[in-house]
Parts: C-alpha cells; structure tokens; sequence
C-alpha cells in the first residue's frame, strides 16, 4: 500500500513561467490552458509567463492559472501510480482542494477549470475597500485566537482565523478596523503580521454572497465517487461521498482552512511521504512544519516537468 500523499498549493504559490516547460512540450497540457483562457477571457499564458507580480495576484486569472499548472503536473506525474500503487490520499490548500478532487476521479479537469475559473471571479467581485487578509507569523494558536478575539471586540467587526497553516503559521481575515487592532496586538506579543495582496476576507463569511453563487453552479457538476481519499480543508478530514463533497466545497469558500488537522490524520492515516504538486513548494515546506522530528517523514515539490519525469 502506498506511503504517498499528492499535495496542491493554492493562491499565493503562483510565480513567473509557470507551468510553461510543460505546455510548450505537451499539446495536452497547452489545451488546458487554452480552455482556461476561453473560460475566464484572460491571456493567461501571457500574464503568467511574461507579465509582472500584481497582474499574476488578481484571483480572476489565477485560480484558472493555478489550477492548470497543477493539473498539468498531475496528468504527467500520474503515470508513476496505477492499480495498488495509487496515492495514500490527496488534499490541497483553499484553491487546490479542486487540484485534488480531479487526482481522485471526484471531477475532470474541464469540470474544475470551469468552476476555478467562476470561483476567482465571484471571489473577485465580492471584495470590499474594507476587507482584507494578514498572514500572522511567530506565534502559536492560542495566542492568535486569544488576539482575534480581542481584536474583533475592540473594533465590533468581524474576524476569524482563515487559515490553519502550522503552528507558528496561521492567516487571519476581515474587516479593516478588526486587522488593524489585530495587528497592533501581535507586535505587542513579539508577532508579526503581514498583510496579503488579496482582493476580499476570503475564507470568512464577508464572502457569503459569492458562495451562493458558486454554490449554484456546482450543483450542475458530476460529483463521482473518490478512487482514493480527499481530506477536506474544512473538515480536515477525508470524505468519501460525493454529495457531501460537493456540499463541503461550496462551505469551503466561507470556511477556515483546517491545514494543520489535515496533515496530523494524513500522517495518522499512514502517509509518510508528501508529494507537493505545484509551483514553490509552499505546502512540502508545512508539511516539515506541521509533522517536525516525526521519524520516516519525507516531503519534496514537484514544480517542473523535469521534476515530473525525473
């Protein structure tokens, strides 16, 4: 049985060039990031391979973008898992979880570049002057809850913790007012807080309105059964019925990202090896973070096509 756990970034793991090795030596992997293009109306080959940084952060281009570096990855690394060989399980980060749902077999490659590429836009559309996101660092999870508590009392404004990335790594999301005074209060804890170049409070309920609509549209999607287990973000957990991971994935939107919860029960659930598919290696570096001095652990980035085929 296998060791392996097939990781998927999300926003934030984009870079210059992505993906491009790929597409310029496969016609299959070009198609997707011409149906990509078609679906969102953006030159994403042109934004992504030449363009600069703050085109490259607007969520409209890349949650579609995104999606299809790590789905090309995917389709040229899946060669190495058949039969019993198949993955321990998948997961990925916010905008990846879609990257993992297509590895299992829950939805195809068209079906999730469609729905990334609405899911951008109507995140998109749903931000606010007065919303925002800060990625809070050098502090542990009590400490960061005890502040956002605070810090949405003070401001009466709302605010959550958005993200569970690792122990010492956690993003929090809301309103301006509510940032602001938790901000403040990390610095008096000997924190540090960074604020993200995001468009809206993503992963909090600011962002309601855009998970109705997408809520809708995955409805009209065929949901299949997992051929191997998905741990879901808002669960951390694994899920198994498709109706009900459909359901989770439009909570997701409005939900914290349980990062943490899902790498402890990989590891419980005999993962050893974790396989991060995408540009950086943001989620093999958690993966040290949130499983350190565990004995056996291995976690490598497969960013390229040579790391692919390698």
């Amino acid at each position: 049985m296998s060791d392996t756990a097939i990781l998927f970034p999300g926003q934030g793991s984009q870079e210059k060039g992505m993906g491009r090795d790929l597409a310029e030596d496969r016609t299959w992997a070009l198609d997707l990031w011409r149906l990509a293009e078609r679906e969102s109306g953006l030159p994403l080959r042109e934004i992504y391979w030449d363009g600069e940084a703050e085109d490259m952060a607007d969520t409209r281009a890349l949650q579609p973008a995104l999606t299809v570096v790590n789905l090309n990855l995917w389709m040229l690394l899946r060669e190495r898992f058949s039969g019993a060989d198949l993955p321990l399980a998948a997961a990925g980060h916010s905008l990846g979880e879609f990257s993992a749902l297509v590895a299992a077999g829950v939805l195809d490659a068209e079906e999730a570049v469609k729905a990334v590429t609405l899911r951008g836009r109507f995140m998109a559309d749903c931000g606010g002057e007065d919303h925002g996101m800060a990625a809070i660092l050098k502090l542990d999870r009590e400490t960061v809850e005890d502040i956002v508590d605070k810090a949405r009392q003070e401001a009466d404004e709302l605010l959550l913790v958005a993200n569970y990335n690792s122990p010492a790594q956690f993003v929090i999301s809301g309103q301006s007012g509510a940032l602001a005074a938790a901000g403040a209060l990390v610095k008096e804890r000997k924190g540090r807080a960074v604020p993200l170049a995001v468009s809206g409070a993503f992963h909090s309920p600011l962002i309601q309105e855009a998970a109705d609509e997408f809520g809708a549209f995955l409805k009209s999607l065929d949901w299949r059964k997992p051929e191997f287990p998905v741990y879901l973000n808002v669960t951390g957990g694994a899920e198994s019925d498709p109706a009900e991971i459909a359901r989770t994935m439009q909570r997701q939107m409005t939900s914290s990202v349980r990062w943490i919860e899902t790498m402890q029960n990989l590891w419980n659930a005999g993962a050893r090896r974790f396989v991060e598919v995408g540009p950086k290696g943001v989620l093999a570096k958690l993966a040290g973070q949130n499983l350190k001095g565990r004995e056996g652990l291995v976690a490598e980035n497969i960013a390229n096509m040579e790391q692919a085929t390698a």
